[in-house]
């Protein structure tokens, strides 16, 4: 019996007997150099002491193995599995002499009788029963440069990719986070990028463990996580377990299906690269509204249940920017009826760059139908119709009572939050969830009403009034006068106009001095107005690590300043004069006139709401991110993550499991410390292109720019022409707008309104008809041409243009 108590290397393929762990390990050893290691079974333990009869197998094992010094580690059935690492949650020995391997050992097992185990356990909805491992030990050797590395990026999902992580000497502080590796990322060219002052590993190191990871996922038929180190020039492996958090490119499509990722319009929402928490935190949103909103249009509980998967999977992460998974929001409207006709709508409203080809349309849309089923889906379009001309009469209600329920949410002061702990942190976020997250009606109803209001108007006024008619159409959305998207525009006017007659008190402004405002108490007023009604906007505002003007207002002084030196502007007045072009288009057509004078004014209504419902998103989102960057500091109180900001480099579950206990946290610093140089070796590189195909029968897609000589087109989206030297901005933060300079930016957010406020033309290379930058234009008045591919690449901050915001045309007049 005494000889089950020792298993040396060639007895260790059973994860019954040895452990996943061990298992793993003595599979890899067949193939890969591994130190050399025997386990000692669970069995052999017994009370938190090794059995008698199991101390000469273990001295005689130990003395087979060499002088030392030894890893000491933890081998359970269920660790390293594909669903639960059990990362951190057993105990772990290095560098130990021969003499204290056994007391090692022993305190190894009785970490599997420990509360944090229970806990990790109850939460994966594993047993909590008390789980001692088997325990490794192992030959530790002294190596130039250890680390860990991934086959695929564990964020992304990109198979294409290894992503590897170094530290000069042993790795055991990089895999407690306590240290920073150096990280390098291996294309399957063998290409290999890395960190600035990265100086590790070389070229040749990084293929060859490039060459090692992915030798071991094609071994286990799954990407894998694994520890490596170099003893001299040669290359041991550690260990291997597979990504847990790996998801199928965050698509849930499978790597031989084709997936199409488009950001040209959720780029102006979630611009740059977006950390763990925001990502997750979005996904979780859309997957959640989307699923209520097909249940208000009427679609069965069951039927959005057997979509899990494309409610799930609205959204990717592709090397760290967000993307749409296009085919699954097609999918998604497939389960309304009207697919042909709403697909284009929601092509408009989206702006993508290319509609869905036809092959992949059928294949999606409901398939041909008998008369008897057809005459039951018209009977459901009859219904979804009824439904939406309801809610259309009672949004007002709905609204009204939506921003109740937001009040009510967001009734806890922000300086409870700020000092609440950590548990206290996690259920405010959680009463948010309950209350908000699945009660998103007003947004969802008015943002499909829009869909199709916008849609529908624009289809018929160019098939009743040709181009002519569509010209109308973007007059008509000019200047509706309560778009609160365009009110911190109108503010920041007043607020120059107040500073105009004081050239020091711009001055001090200009250069982001808020002191200066005490000398102006009727400006400091309205400043202070300012922040407590758009405190939680600023450049790029839903991403969740993105700082408010509530904690710093320099970009609201410099803007302040700005209009305080522009020339005076004057109000558009001709509101009125579209509708005069109405009748003229369709004089002696009375039926056709009023019918689109209605249609109109109903699609115009629309998007003011739609506008304006944002603006309430935008204050939720504010909430939440107080709530993590206070759960951030709890954490890093704790000592469970070393940065209060490191919060945003996990996801909105670890966060959340930490605060509850349901995670002992031992491996989030080390997960953040990971993330946080991915993100950073992500940052440098040029953004993906806005429209991206993956997998089986997947094209290179890259839209066609249209040139026509020194001239280019986009979506004309505000009527008026400028001629203006434009200045180039990536960062509104960081760059102002000289007053009567045109603006060209690659995208814009409601943070840029400071900038918007001194634009003499708006240029911005992605968009649609509905994007921000698009209706605070109309709202405005400021010509506007969005969707003009390479623009940022094209123009130069100082080119002499001719803006045609009716037209949809610049012409570069002098560089």
């Amino acid at each position: 019996m005494s000889a089950l108590y020792v298993l040396e290397r060639e007895m260790t393929h059973s994860a019954q007997h040895a452990g996943a762990k061990a298992a793993n390990l003595g599979q890899l050893a067949d193939r890969f150099s591994v130190p050399d290691f025997f386990v000692i079974a669970a069995e052999a333990f017994a009370d938190g002491a090794i059995l008698p009869g199991a101390r000469t197998p273990l001295a005689h094992a130990l003395a087979k193995l060499g002088a030392g010094p030894f890893a000491v580690r933890s081998s359970a059935r269920e660790e390293d599995g594909a669903q639960h690492a059990h990362a951190g949650q057993y105990e772990t020995r290095l560098g130990v002499d021969a003499e204290y391997v056994l007391a090692a050992a022993e305190s190894v097992w009785r970490s599997g009788f420990s509360d944090r185990l229970a806990h990790y356990r109850t939460a994966k909805g594993l047993s909590a029963e008390p789980r001692p491992p088997a325990v490794i030990v192992q030959l530790m050797i002294e190596p130039r440069a250890a680390g860990i590395a991934f086959s695929a990026c564990p964020l992304t999902g990109d198979r294409e990719s290894v992503i590897i992580s170094a530290v000069h000497g042993r790795a055991d502080r990089l895999a407690a986070g306590e240290v920073d590796g150096d990280l390098y990322r291996v294309a399957k060219t063998g290409a290999v990028t890395a960190d600035r002052d990265a100086n590790v590993l070389t070229d040749s190191d990084c293929r060859a463990l490039a060459k090692l990871a992915r030798a071991c996922a094609a071994h286990f038929g799954a990407p894998q996580d694994i520890e490596w180190a170099f003893d001299g020039d040669k290359l041991c492996l550690l260990q291997a377990r597979p990504i847990t958090a790996l998801a199928a490119n965050h698509s849930g499509a499978k790597q031989d299906t084709l997936t199409i990722w488009d950001n040209s319009n959720i780029v102006e929402s979630y611009p740059g690269i977006v950390s763990p928490l925001t990502f997750s935190f979005a996904q979780y949103v859309y997957a959640h509204v989307y699923r209520a909103f097909a249940g208000l249009m009427g679609v069965s509980g069951g039927r959005v249940a057997a979509h899990d998967e494309v409610f799930d999977n609205l959204l990717g992460r592709i090397d760290g920017r967000v993307y749409y998974n296009l085919l699954n929001w097609y999918r998604a409207l497939a389960l309304f009826p009207g697919f042909k006709s709403n697909r284009a709508f929601m092509e408009q409203m989206m702006g993508v760059g290319e509609a869905l080809p036809p092959d992949l349309a059928s294949r999606i849309a409901p398939p041909a139908q008998g008369v008897w089923t057809m005459t039951l889906d018209h009977l459901r379009l009859i219904r979804v119709a009824a439904g939406l001309v309801f809610h259309g009469c009672a949004l007002k209600r709905t609204s009204a009572r939506f921003r109740e329920r937001l009040d009510a949410g967001l009734a806890t002061p922000i300086a409870e939050i700020d000092v609440a702990s950590a548990t206290a942190l996690a259920s405010e976020y959680r009463r948010l969830e309950r209350l908000l997250l699945t009660n998103w009606d007003a947004p969802l109803i008015n943002d499909f009403l829009c869909m199709i209001g916008f849609g529908a108007s624009r289809q018929v006024l160019a098939a009743w009034a040709g181009r002519e008619g569509l010209a109308l159409h973007g007059d008509v959305m000019i200047g509706q006068g309560d778009i609160i998207s365009a009110e911190p525009a109108h503010r920041i006017r007043a607020m120059g106009a107040m500073a105009k007659s004081t050239p020091a008190l711009i001055d001090a402004l200009a250069a982001g001095d808020r002191s200066a405002l005490a000398s102006a108490p009727v400006l400091a007023a309205a400043f202070a107005a300012y922040l407590a009604r758009f405190g939680d906007r600023c450049v790029q505002e839903l991403k969740l690590e993105s700082i408010p003007l509530h904690d710093d207002p320099t970009q609201l002084l410099f803007a302040i300043a700005a209009a305080a030196r522009a020339p005076e502007r004057a109000a558009r007045t001709d509101t009125a004069a579209p509708y005069a072009q109405l009748r003229g288009l369709f004089k002696g057509r009375p039926l056709k006139r009023a019918l689109v004078a209605w249609l109109l004014a109903w699609a115009k209504a629309r998007v003011r709401d739609r506008e304006n419902l944002r603006f309430e998103r935008t204050r939720l989102f504010g909430r939440v991110r107080r709530i993590f960057l206070a759960l951030g500091a709890r954490l890093a109180e704790a000592g469970v993550l070393g940065d209060p900001r490191d919060i945003f480099h996990l996801t909105v579950q670890e966060a959340l499991a930490a605060a509850e206990f349901t995670d002992a946290g031992d491996s989030l610093k080390q997960r953040a410390t990971q993330r946080r140089g991915e993100d950073a070796a992500s940052a440098p590189r040029p953004d993906p292109p806005e429209r991206i195909e993956t997998g089986a029968g997947a094209r290179s897609v890259t839209p066609p720019v249209e040139v026509l000589g020194e001239t280019r087109a986009g979506l004309a989206c505000c009527t008026g022409i400028a001629i203006a030297r434009v200045r180039v901005i990536a960062d509104p933060r960081l760059e102002t707008l000289a007053p009567g300079e045109i603006l060209v930016a690659r995208s814009t957010d409601p943070g840029w309104i400071a900038v918007f406020a001194n634009a003499a033309g708006i240029i911005v290379e992605r968009g649609s008809l509905l994007s921000h930058s698009a209706i605070v234009a109309r709202e405005m008045g400021v010509p506007c041409v969005v969707g003009l591919k390479g623009a940022t690449q094209w123009l130069r901050s100082g080119d002499l243009v001719r803006l045609d915001g009716g037209a949809g045309l610049v012409e570069r007049v002098q560089s």
